[in-house]
């Protein structure tokens, strides 16, 4: 019975090892999974505000001037840039009888917003449609 016993305990730590060494594989993908959500947690935290900022630009356009094609753009504070891209896309016919510059004009918008976060570069990019006159268009 010696025998018998002697070869059970060693069974018994042999099992204990392996469920250690299975804990810590364990433990370290339960770190690791958590570690990624905070990460990503983060990211949409920064995406958030990104689409915060950017509405805000694409609020912006047509309030303060005049729509006219063109580029503009600036630093938004705390790591953000913003870019508003004006182009003309279609014109409409003018009414019968009406002058030049009556004449409506569509323009795509596109407000970006770009940031960087742990050396890689991050954009949210909104498009849009505004009209504006074709005084506010210059010669185009």
């Amino acid at each position: 019975m010696t025998g018998r016993s002697s070869r059970q305990r060693g069974f018994t730590l042999i099992e204990v090892m392996v469920a250690f060494i299975i804990a810590s594989l364990a433990l370290g993908l339960l770190f690791q999974a958590a570690s990624s959500s905070g990460t990503a947690a983060h990211q949409a935290g920064y995406y958030e505000e990104a689409v915060s900022r950017a509405k805000s630009h694409m609020a912006m356009v047509g309030r303060e001037t005049d729509i006219s094609p063109g580029e503009r753009e600036g630093d938004d504070g705390s790591g953000f840039r913003w870019r508003v891209k004006i182009t003309p896309s279609a014109a409409a016919q003018p009414p019968q009888g009406s002058a030049p510059e009556n004449r409506l004009v569509l323009y795509n918008v596109e407000v970006s917003v770009s940031w960087s976060d742990s050396g890689r570069p991050y954009s949210v990019v909104l498009h849009t449609q505004r009209t504006g006159t074709q005084q506010g268009a210059g010669n185009g």
